[in-house]
C-alpha cells in the first residue's frame, strides 16, 4: 500500500512539474509576440499591431500576456479612432484583471474610449469611479470629463455638482479655472 502511494505521488508531481513548465514556455511565447507587438504600436504602426495583439489574446488566453494583449488590442483600437471597439477590448481586460494600477490605467483609457464613442452615460461613473485612484491633477481631470458628459446629455444640474466638487477638493489645480468658467456657462445657458 505505501509504494501505491508513494507511486500515486510521484505521477502527480511528475504531472504538475510538465504542467508548470508547458505554462512557462507558453507564457514565453506570448511575451515574445507580445513584446513585437508593443514595438509596432510605440512606432505609431496600430494596423501592424493590432493583429498580433489579437493572435495572443486569442492563442494564449489564459496567460498573463493573453490579457495584457486585450489592453494593447483597446489602445491599437483607440489609436485608429474605433473607439467602440477599443472599449470592448479594455472591457476584456478588465474582466480578467479587477485591480491594480495597470487595471486603474485601463479604466482611463476604457472611459476615454467610451466618451469618445459619445457614451456619455457609460463614461461620466467609470471617470468618476477614478477619482482618488492617481494624483490630484488626474482627480480634477476625471470630475471635469464627468461633468463634460453631464453636460453632454442635456444634464446641467449633475455637471455643476460635479464641477463644484472639483473646485471644493481639487481647487488648487489647473482643472480649477475650467471648472469655474463651465459652471458660468452653465449657470448663464437658458433652461
Amino acid at each position: 500500500m505505501f509504494l501505491i502511494g508513494v507511486g500515486v505521488i510521484a505521477v502527480i508531481a511528475i504531472g504538475a512539474f510538465f504542467t508548470l513548465r508547458a505554462r512557462a514556455a507558453d507564457e514565453e511565447a506570448a511575451a515574445g509576440k507580445l513584446a513585437e507587438a508593443n514595438l509596432f504600436f510605440w512606432q505609431g504602426a496600430y494596423d501592424r499591431s493590432l493583429p498580433m495583439a489579437r493572435q495572443v489574446a486569442e492563442q494564449w488566453p489564459n496567460s498573463p500576456s493573453g490579457t495584457d494583449a486585450h489592453r494593447l488590442a483597446g489602445d491599437d483600437q483607440f489609436w485608429l479612432g474605433k473607439f467602440k471597439e477599443s472599449a470592448a477590448e479594455y472591457q476584456l481586460f478588465l474582466a480578467r484583471k479587477k485591480s491594480g494600477l495597470v487595471a486603474d490605467a485601463v479604466r482611463r483609457s476604457l472611459a476615454y474610449a467610451l466618451e469618445s464613442d459619445q457614451q456619455f452615460k457609460d463614461a461620466a461613473p467609470v471617470y468618476e469611479g477614478l477619482v482618488g485612484k492617481f494624483d490630484r491633477e488626474s482627480s480634477a481631470e476625471f470630475l471635469y470629463a464627468a461633468a463634460r458628459c453631464h453636460r453632454q446629455m442635456n444634464q446641467p444640474k449633475e455637471a455643476d455638482q460635479v464641477l463644484k466638487r472639483l473646485l471644493d477638493e481639487y481647487g488648487e489645480t489647473s482643472y480649477a479655472n475650467r471648472a469655474r468658467i463651465l459652471r458660468a456657462e452653465l449657470a448663464a445657458a437658458p433652461r
